[in-house]
């Protein structure tokens, strides 16, 4: 689970204290920080619940922490979303190019 270690030291918890609220061994977190063995599906969900994030954001398929509520100000159209939908399956150096170009485009 790519970001089960950045998560767990921002909310200052040992690999022991979330070892203990999951009720598994300590080793068994430490092989998921260093990818040493993936969790079910059940426990991926258990694990983003707790931390309050989605599971992509938690195996590192997304920057994004969890969907976000769509509310009146940011509802996006059509067109709109199939953007972000792209944008959001895009690797990490093709999100920094996309970004290089739009600053290109604002230069202008």
């Amino acid at each position: 689970m790519y970001n089960l270690r950045l998560l767990r030291e921002e909310r200052k918890l040992s690999q022991q204290k979330l070892a203990d609220e999951f009720d598994v061994a300590q080793a068994q977190i430490q092989k998921y920080e260093t990818g040493g063995y993936q969790p079910d599906i059940a426990m991926l969900s258990k694990y983003a619940d707790f931390f309050d994030v989605s599971v992509d954001f938690l195996i590192g398929r997304t920057d994004i922490r969890r969907k976000a509520e769509p509310t009146e100000e940011c509802e996006l159209n059509a067109e709109e979303q199939e953007i972000v939908n792209r944008y959001r399956n895009l690797r990490p150096n093709q999100r920094q190019s996309l970004v290089l170009f739009f600053n290109t485009l604002e230069d202008k």
